[in-house]
Protein backbone atom coordinates (compact mmCIF):
# COMPACT_ATOMS: atom_id res chain seq x y z
CA UNK A 1 0.00 0.00 0.00
CA UNK A 2 2.90 2.34 1.03
CA UNK A 3 4.70 1.38 -2.13
CA UNK A 4 1.96 2.11 -4.25
CA UNK A 5 1.61 5.43 -2.87
CA UNK A 6 5.08 6.35 -3.15
CA UNK A 7 4.79 5.34 -6.79
CA UNK A 8 1.78 7.93 -7.58
CA UNK A 9 4.04 11.10 -5.60
CA UNK A 10 6.67 10.24 -7.95
CA UNK A 11 4.65 10.80 -10.95
CA UNK A 12 2.93 13.65 -9.38
CA UNK A 13 6.38 15.52 -8.63
CA UNK A 14 7.36 14.66 -12.26
CA UNK A 15 4.82 15.83 -13.88
CA UNK A 16 4.64 19.18 -11.98
CA UNK A 17 8.33 19.44 -12.70
CA UNK A 18 7.88 18.84 -16.02
CA UNK A 19 4.81 21.52 -16.47
CA UNK A 20 7.12 23.75 -15.20
CA UNK A 21 9.94 23.34 -17.50
CA UNK A 22 7.74 23.77 -20.50
CA UNK A 23 6.23 26.88 -18.99
CA UNK A 24 9.93 28.07 -18.88
CA UNK A 25 10.56 27.49 -22.71
CA UNK A 26 7.29 29.37 -23.65
CA UNK A 27 7.80 32.36 -21.62
CA UNK A 28 11.68 32.19 -22.38
CA UNK A 29 10.59 32.30 -26.18
CA UNK A 30 7.63 35.07 -26.04
CA UNK A 31 8.18 36.67 -23.12
CA UNK A 32 5.28 39.12 -23.90
CA UNK A 33 3.17 36.54 -22.75
CA UNK A 34 3.73 37.79 -19.29
CA UNK A 35 1.69 40.64 -18.05
CA UNK A 36 3.52 43.32 -16.32
CA UNK A 37 0.36 45.08 -14.95
CA UNK A 38 -3.22 44.37 -14.41
CA UNK A 39 -5.57 45.30 -17.74
CA UNK A 40 -7.70 47.50 -15.88
CA UNK A 41 -5.07 49.69 -14.88
CA UNK A 42 -3.12 49.53 -18.12
CA UNK A 43 -2.48 53.54 -19.18
CA UNK A 44 -4.11 54.46 -22.75
CA UNK A 45 -1.63 54.86 -25.75
CA UNK A 46 -0.78 58.51 -26.46
CA UNK A 47 -0.09 59.85 -29.45
CA UNK A 48 3.73 61.29 -30.25
CA UNK A 49 3.89 64.56 -28.77
CA UNK A 50 4.49 66.87 -31.83
CA UNK A 51 6.92 69.56 -31.87
CA UNK A 52 6.33 72.14 -29.34
CA UNK A 53 3.50 70.71 -27.72
CA UNK A 54 2.45 68.68 -24.86
CA UNK A 55 3.11 65.11 -25.04
CA UNK A 56 0.42 62.42 -24.77
CA UNK A 57 -2.63 65.21 -26.59
CA UNK A 58 -4.64 63.53 -29.13
CA UNK A 59 -4.54 65.78 -32.06
CA UNK A 60 -8.29 66.49 -33.45
CA UNK A 61 -8.86 65.45 -37.20
CA UNK A 62 -7.62 68.50 -39.83
CA UNK A 63 -10.59 69.85 -41.59
CA UNK A 64 -9.49 70.81 -45.09
CA UNK A 65 -10.67 71.31 -48.48
CA UNK A 66 -7.51 70.61 -50.09
CA UNK A 67 -8.28 67.58 -51.99
CA UNK A 68 -11.52 69.94 -53.43
CA UNK A 69 -9.07 72.61 -54.40
CA UNK A 70 -6.46 70.29 -56.36
CA UNK A 71 -9.39 68.73 -58.43
CA UNK A 72 -10.75 71.98 -59.29
CA UNK A 73 -8.04 74.67 -58.88
CA UNK A 74 -5.84 73.45 -62.10
CA UNK A 75 -8.87 73.67 -64.36
CA UNK A 76 -9.34 77.44 -63.58
CA UNK A 77 -7.41 80.59 -65.71
CA UNK A 78 -6.59 83.81 -66.01
CA UNK A 79 -8.15 85.76 -68.40
CA UNK A 80 -6.70 89.56 -69.11
CA UNK A 81 -8.02 91.39 -72.34
CA UNK A 82 -7.31 94.74 -73.46
CA UNK A 83 -10.00 97.00 -75.17
CA UNK A 84 -9.69 100.11 -76.56
CA UNK A 85 -12.24 103.35 -74.71
CA UNK A 86 -13.26 106.34 -76.87
CA UNK A 87 -13.73 109.31 -74.11
CA UNK A 88 -14.70 112.74 -74.37
CA UNK A 89 -12.54 115.04 -72.89
CA UNK A 90 -13.29 119.03 -71.65
CA UNK A 91 -11.82 121.48 -73.99
CA UNK A 92 -11.55 123.74 -71.31
CA UNK A 93 -10.71 122.20 -68.17
CA UNK A 94 -10.31 125.10 -65.87
CA UNK A 95 -13.59 126.65 -66.82
CA UNK A 96 -16.89 126.29 -69.05
CA UNK A 97 -15.86 128.97 -71.45
CA UNK A 98 -17.75 127.13 -74.14
CA UNK A 99 -20.63 130.49 -73.64
CA UNK A 100 -17.94 132.80 -74.45
CA UNK A 101 -16.61 131.12 -77.66
CA UNK A 102 -20.08 129.60 -78.34
CA UNK A 103 -20.24 125.72 -79.99
CA UNK A 104 -17.07 124.10 -79.89
CA UNK A 105 -16.29 120.87 -81.70
CA UNK A 106 -15.88 117.84 -79.01
CA UNK A 107 -12.70 116.29 -77.98
CA UNK A 108 -11.48 112.65 -77.84
CA UNK A 109 -9.12 110.44 -76.97
CA UNK A 110 -8.54 107.21 -77.10
CA UNK A 111 -7.24 104.96 -73.67
CA UNK A 112 -6.06 100.90 -73.38
CA UNK A 113 -8.74 99.90 -70.87
CA UNK A 114 -6.92 96.27 -69.22
CA UNK A 115 -9.41 94.11 -67.09
CA UNK A 116 -9.06 91.32 -65.41
CA UNK A 117 -11.28 87.86 -64.86
CA UNK A 118 -11.39 84.47 -64.97
CA UNK A 119 -12.72 81.01 -66.95
CA UNK A 120 -13.03 77.18 -66.74
CA UNK A 121 -11.37 74.60 -68.84
CA UNK A 122 -14.43 72.12 -69.61
CA UNK A 123 -13.04 69.66 -71.96
CA UNK A 124 -10.04 68.28 -73.40
CA UNK A 125 -10.69 70.23 -76.91
CA UNK A 126 -9.78 73.38 -74.86
CA UNK A 127 -13.23 74.97 -74.55
CA UNK A 128 -13.27 77.51 -71.69
CA UNK A 129 -16.63 78.93 -70.13
CA UNK A 130 -16.10 82.85 -69.08
CA UNK A 131 -18.93 85.63 -68.16
CA UNK A 132 -19.66 87.32 -71.39
CA UNK A 133 -19.06 90.99 -69.71
CA UNK A 134 -15.53 89.83 -69.07
CA UNK A 135 -14.66 89.70 -72.81
CA UNK A 136 -17.26 92.18 -73.87
CA UNK A 137 -15.42 94.31 -76.74
CA UNK A 138 -11.86 93.28 -76.21
CA UNK A 139 -9.47 93.93 -78.61
CA UNK A 140 -6.82 91.34 -77.25
CA UNK A 141 -7.59 88.48 -74.83
CA UNK A 142 -4.85 86.22 -73.52
CA UNK A 143 -5.04 83.04 -71.53
CA UNK A 144 -2.97 82.22 -68.46
CA UNK A 145 -3.17 78.57 -67.15
CA UNK A 146 -2.20 77.29 -63.73
CA UNK A 147 0.87 75.57 -64.78
CA UNK A 148 2.36 79.27 -66.07
CA UNK A 149 1.19 78.21 -70.11
CA UNK A 150 0.05 80.92 -71.91
CA UNK A 151 -2.29 80.66 -75.24
CA UNK A 152 -4.11 83.35 -76.79
CA UNK A 153 -7.99 82.39 -77.72
CA UNK A 154 -10.41 82.52 -80.00
CA UNK A 155 -14.10 83.26 -79.26
CA UNK A 156 -16.30 80.20 -80.16
CA UNK A 157 -19.63 82.30 -79.26
CA UNK A 158 -21.49 84.48 -76.99
CA UNK A 159 -24.57 84.96 -75.11
CA UNK A 160 -25.35 87.95 -73.58
CA UNK A 161 -28.78 87.04 -72.58
CA UNK A 162 -26.93 84.41 -69.46
CA UNK A 163 -23.78 86.83 -69.51
CA UNK A 164 -21.93 83.67 -70.86
CA UNK A 165 -18.95 83.18 -73.74
CA UNK A 166 -17.02 80.38 -74.35
CA UNK A 167 -13.51 80.86 -75.91
CA UNK A 168 -10.89 78.20 -76.99
CA UNK A 169 -7.33 77.12 -76.63
CA UNK A 170 -5.00 74.63 -78.33
CA UNK A 171 -2.81 73.43 -75.37
CA UNK A 172 -1.72 69.95 -74.94
CA UNK A 173 -2.64 67.75 -71.72
CA UNK A 174 -4.90 70.13 -70.39
CA UNK A 175 -6.79 69.97 -66.89
CA UNK A 176 -10.63 69.90 -66.80
CA UNK A 177 -13.27 70.38 -64.26
CA UNK A 178 -15.83 67.50 -63.42
CA UNK A 179 -19.65 69.28 -63.53
CA UNK A 180 -21.85 68.95 -61.05
CA UNK A 181 -25.28 69.07 -60.72
CA UNK A 182 -26.83 72.74 -59.34
CA UNK A 183 -30.11 71.00 -58.79
CA UNK A 184 -28.68 69.37 -56.25
CA UNK A 185 -27.39 72.29 -54.46
CA UNK A 186 -28.92 73.10 -51.13
CA UNK A 187 -28.58 75.97 -49.04
CA UNK A 188 -25.97 75.94 -46.41
CA UNK A 189 -23.70 73.58 -48.86
CA UNK A 190 -19.91 74.22 -47.91
CA UNK A 191 -18.95 76.19 -51.64
CA UNK A 192 -15.40 77.24 -52.95
CA UNK A 193 -14.97 80.32 -54.69
CA UNK A 194 -12.01 80.39 -57.46
CA UNK A 195 -10.48 83.39 -59.71
CA UNK A 196 -7.90 85.83 -60.00
CA UNK A 197 -9.38 88.62 -57.76
CA UNK A 198 -7.12 91.71 -58.22
CA UNK A 199 -4.61 89.99 -60.32
CA UNK A 200 -4.18 87.71 -57.61
CA UNK A 201 -4.37 84.21 -59.24
CA UNK A 202 -5.03 80.95 -58.24
CA UNK A 203 -7.07 82.43 -55.20
CA UNK A 204 -9.49 80.12 -53.19
CA UNK A 205 -12.18 81.55 -50.68
CA UNK A 206 -15.12 79.54 -49.42
CA UNK A 207 -18.29 79.97 -48.04
CA UNK A 208 -21.73 78.67 -47.81
CA UNK A 209 -25.07 78.48 -50.65
CA UNK A 210 -27.32 81.47 -49.50
CA UNK A 211 -29.82 80.79 -51.40
CA UNK A 212 -30.43 79.39 -54.98
CA UNK A 213 -33.25 80.42 -57.78
CA UNK A 214 -32.31 84.34 -57.26
CA UNK A 215 -34.57 86.18 -59.88
CA UNK A 216 -35.35 89.58 -61.09
CA UNK A 217 -31.27 90.99 -60.10
CA UNK A 218 -31.22 92.76 -63.19
CA UNK A 219 -27.87 90.65 -63.97
CA UNK A 220 -28.96 89.76 -67.14
CA UNK A 221 -32.19 88.66 -69.21
CA UNK A 222 -32.38 85.32 -67.82
CA UNK A 223 -31.66 85.60 -63.75
CA UNK A 224 -31.86 82.42 -61.88
CA UNK A 225 -28.66 82.37 -59.84
CA UNK A 226 -26.70 80.60 -56.69
CA UNK A 227 -26.34 83.38 -54.25
CA UNK A 228 -23.50 82.35 -52.15
CA UNK A 229 -21.39 84.43 -49.31
CA UNK A 230 -18.00 83.05 -50.66
CA UNK A 231 -16.06 86.41 -50.83
CA UNK A 232 -16.28 87.09 -54.74
CA UNK A 233 -13.85 90.26 -55.69
CA UNK A 234 -13.49 92.03 -58.59
CA UNK A 235 -11.46 89.43 -61.39
CA UNK A 236 -13.27 86.21 -60.06
CA UNK A 237 -16.19 87.31 -62.86
CA UNK A 238 -16.20 83.82 -64.73
CA UNK A 239 -14.43 81.56 -62.31
CA UNK A 240 -15.41 78.37 -60.59
CA UNK A 241 -17.74 77.94 -57.87
CA UNK A 242 -17.38 74.35 -56.83
CA UNK A 243 -18.67 72.00 -54.39
CA UNK A 244 -16.46 70.31 -51.50
CA UNK A 245 -16.03 67.32 -53.57
CA UNK A 246 -14.34 70.00 -56.53
CA UNK A 247 -17.28 69.96 -58.91
CA UNK A 248 -18.19 73.15 -60.81
CA UNK A 249 -21.58 73.95 -59.56
CA UNK A 250 -21.62 77.85 -61.16
CA UNK A 251 -19.91 80.67 -62.48
CA UNK A 252 -19.06 83.52 -60.30
CA UNK A 253 -20.51 86.19 -62.27
CA UNK A 254 -21.66 89.09 -60.45
CA UNK A 255 -20.88 90.88 -56.78
CA UNK A 256 -23.84 93.46 -55.41
CA UNK A 257 -23.56 96.82 -53.99
CA UNK A 258 -19.76 97.31 -53.48
CA UNK A 259 -19.68 100.66 -52.93
CA UNK A 260 -22.08 100.15 -50.52
CA UNK A 261 -20.43 98.19 -47.97
CA UNK A 262 -22.41 95.49 -48.70
CA UNK A 263 -20.56 92.02 -48.05
CA UNK A 264 -21.01 88.44 -48.22
CA UNK A 265 -23.36 88.42 -51.11
CA UNK A 266 -22.21 87.04 -54.38
CA UNK A 267 -23.92 85.46 -57.31
CA UNK A 268 -23.35 82.59 -59.88
CA UNK A 269 -24.96 81.55 -63.14
CA UNK A 270 -25.81 77.47 -62.29
CA UNK A 271 -24.19 75.18 -63.71
CA UNK A 272 -27.41 73.32 -65.39
CA UNK A 273 -27.83 76.57 -67.25
CA UNK A 274 -24.25 76.70 -68.10
CA UNK A 275 -24.16 73.01 -69.31
CA UNK A 276 -26.78 74.05 -71.77
CA UNK A 277 -25.47 77.37 -73.04
CA UNK A 278 -22.48 75.36 -73.97
CA UNK A 279 -23.79 72.87 -75.76
CA UNK A 280 -25.22 75.23 -78.07
CA UNK A 281 -22.66 77.72 -78.39
CA UNK A 282 -20.11 74.73 -79.42
CA UNK A 283 -22.54 72.80 -81.80
CA UNK A 284 -24.38 75.98 -83.07
CA UNK A 285 -21.94 78.88 -82.52
CA UNK A 286 -25.29 80.24 -80.77
CA UNK A 287 -28.01 79.29 -77.84
CA UNK A 288 -31.72 77.84 -79.46
CA UNK A 289 -34.09 79.30 -77.27
CA UNK A 290 -38.12 78.38 -77.15
CA UNK A 291 -40.37 81.38 -78.05
CA UNK A 292 -44.17 81.25 -77.93
CA UNK A 293 -44.50 85.00 -78.40
CA UNK A 294 -45.86 86.20 -75.09
CA UNK A 295 -44.23 88.67 -72.57
CA UNK A 296 -45.10 87.77 -69.21
CA UNK A 297 -45.43 90.19 -66.31
CA UNK A 298 -45.48 90.11 -62.52
CA UNK A 299 -48.43 91.47 -60.80
CA UNK A 300 -49.64 92.33 -57.56
CA UNK A 301 -53.62 91.16 -56.09
CA UNK A 302 -53.41 95.39 -55.34
CA UNK A 303 -52.84 95.78 -59.27
CA UNK A 304 -54.69 92.77 -60.50
CA UNK A 305 -57.80 94.31 -58.50
CA UNK A 306 -57.56 97.54 -60.29
CA UNK A 307 -57.26 96.28 -64.09
CA UNK A 308 -60.35 93.69 -62.88
CA UNK A 309 -58.44 90.74 -62.57
CA UNK A 310 -59.21 88.20 -59.93
CA UNK A 311 -55.79 88.17 -58.54
CA UNK A 312 -52.16 88.60 -58.62
CA UNK A 313 -49.57 86.37 -60.36
CA UNK A 314 -47.96 86.11 -63.74
CA UNK A 315 -50.31 87.58 -66.49
CA UNK A 316 -49.60 88.03 -70.08
CA UNK A 317 -48.91 91.52 -70.72
CA UNK A 318 -48.63 90.81 -74.54
CA UNK A 319 -49.00 88.32 -77.13
CA UNK A 320 -46.64 88.87 -81.10
CA UNK A 321 -49.21 88.67 -83.71
CA UNK A 322 -48.93 85.58 -85.58
CA UNK A 323 -47.08 83.89 -82.28
CA UNK A 324 -47.79 80.26 -81.58
CA UNK A 325 -49.67 81.94 -78.31
CA UNK A 326 -52.26 83.68 -80.78
CA UNK A 327 -52.50 81.30 -82.83
CA UNK A 328 -54.04 79.08 -80.08
CA UNK A 329 -56.05 81.98 -78.48
CA UNK A 330 -54.03 83.33 -75.76
CA UNK A 331 -54.65 87.24 -74.79
CA UNK A 332 -53.58 89.70 -72.73
CA UNK A 333 -54.51 89.62 -69.44
CA UNK A 334 -54.48 86.12 -69.29
CA UNK A 335 -53.55 85.00 -65.86
CA UNK A 336 -50.32 82.06 -66.17
CA UNK A 337 -51.17 79.22 -63.79
CA UNK A 338 -48.81 76.18 -65.49
CA UNK A 339 -46.35 75.84 -67.87
CA UNK A 340 -45.06 72.00 -69.24
CA UNK A 341 -47.44 70.80 -65.73
CA UNK A 342 -45.02 73.17 -63.38
CA UNK A 343 -46.86 75.84 -61.84
CA UNK A 344 -45.78 79.41 -62.45
CA UNK A 345 -44.65 81.83 -59.35
CA UNK A 346 -42.79 84.57 -61.65
CA UNK A 347 -42.50 86.26 -64.67
CA UNK A 348 -38.51 85.02 -64.40
CA UNK A 349 -39.32 81.40 -64.22
CA UNK A 350 -41.59 81.70 -66.88
CA UNK A 351 -39.39 83.33 -69.90
CA UNK A 352 -36.51 80.72 -68.27
CA UNK A 353 -39.31 77.50 -68.50
CA UNK A 354 -40.04 78.45 -71.95
CA UNK A 355 -36.49 79.36 -73.28
CA UNK A 356 -35.31 76.06 -72.16
CA UNK A 357 -37.68 74.34 -74.80
CA UNK A 358 -36.40 72.79 -77.66
CA UNK A 359 -37.42 74.47 -80.78
CA UNK A 360 -39.96 72.00 -82.79
CA UNK A 361 -41.48 70.86 -79.52
CA UNK A 362 -44.82 71.62 -77.67
CA UNK A 363 -46.31 73.33 -74.47
CA UNK A 364 -48.65 72.98 -72.22
CA UNK A 365 -50.01 75.97 -70.84
CA UNK A 366 -52.55 76.43 -68.10
CA UNK A 367 -54.15 80.14 -67.93
CA UNK A 368 -57.26 81.81 -65.96
CA UNK A 369 -59.26 83.93 -67.71
CA UNK A 370 -62.13 85.74 -65.66
CA UNK A 371 -63.41 82.61 -64.13
CA UNK A 372 -62.79 79.87 -66.38
CA UNK A 373 -59.69 78.12 -66.68
CA UNK A 374 -57.89 77.35 -70.09
CA UNK A 375 -55.55 74.67 -71.38
CA UNK A 376 -53.93 74.89 -74.27
CA UNK A 377 -51.14 73.41 -76.36
CA UNK A 378 -48.60 75.43 -78.28
CA UNK A 379 -45.76 74.67 -80.70
CA UNK A 380 -42.82 76.05 -79.62
CA UNK A 381 -40.68 78.13 -82.31
CA UNK A 382 -37.10 79.47 -82.27
CA UNK A 383 -37.01 82.97 -80.48
CA UNK A 384 -35.94 85.35 -82.76
CA UNK A 385 -32.07 86.83 -82.42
Amino acid sequence: MLQRLGRGLTFIAGSVVGGLALAFVIVALHPSLIRTEPPASRAPATAPAAPGGTAGRREPPVLSYASAVERAAPAVVNIYTARLVTEQVNPFPFGNFGELFGNVLPLYRQRIERTLGSGVIVDRQGHIVTNYHVIANAASIRVQLADGRIAVPHIVGVDPDTDLAVLQISLPHLPVIAFGQSSQVRVGDIVLAIGNPLGLSQTVTHGIVSATGREDLGISAFDDFIQTDAPINFGNSGGALVNSNGQLIGINTAIVAKNLGVEGIGFAIPVDMVRGVLHDIIKYGKVIRGWIGIVPEDISNTQAHQVGLPRGGVVIAYVYEGSPAQKVGLKPGDLLLKLGGHAVRSAEQARVEIARRKPGSTLKVQVLRGKQTLSLTLAVKQGPT
